[in-house]
């Protein structure tokens, strides 16, 4: 029998699985896989540039697979590496014009597919979930 901790670690992992397949099936007609579109939206939420290094670790990729995944983007015009005004080893990571389309509307379906999705769930059980996520997640973090 497993234990609660067990139980929860596991259906931590496979809701947070599922949740991003659910939602990658609904990107399919953009044209951009899981990585790309998870990829587009850190960028275009942090509000600056990224350095590769911090876009990788908010990803949770190390540093070699974030090169090749820029290297796809970048190829395809969705991103610009740009050097740092500060550190010139540091490449910073910004939407290009058509990285910014492809995020509307990567953010539109998103928001529709959330308000279905959790339309069925109580408000108080779901801020309280939010809640227990978001502690869990400073924890984790304040654990790197």
């Amino acid at each position: 029998m497993s234990t609660i901790e067990e139980r929860f670690s596991a259906a931590l992992h496979n809701s947070a699985r599922s949740w991003r397949q659910a939602l990658d099936r609904r990107l399919k007609h953009l044209g951009v896989g899981q990585a790309s579109w998870m990829a587009i939206a850190v960028i275009a939420k942090a509000g600056k540039p990224l350095s590769q290094t911090e876009l990788a670790h908010k990803l949770g990729v190390e540093d070699p697979t974030m090169v090749s995944m820029l290297d796809r983007l970048v190829k395809a015009e969705l991103v610009e590496r740009l050097p740092s005004q500060t550190d010139r080893r540091v490449k910073l990571v910004v939407l290009t014009e058509a990285g910014n389309v492809l995020y509307g509307k990567v953010k539109d379906v998103a928001d529709q597919f959330r308000i279905e999705f959790l339309a069925g769930f109580d408000a108080a059980k779901l801020q309280a979930a939010t809640e227990l996520l978001e502690a869990l997640n400073a924890a984790a973090e304040s654990a790197l």
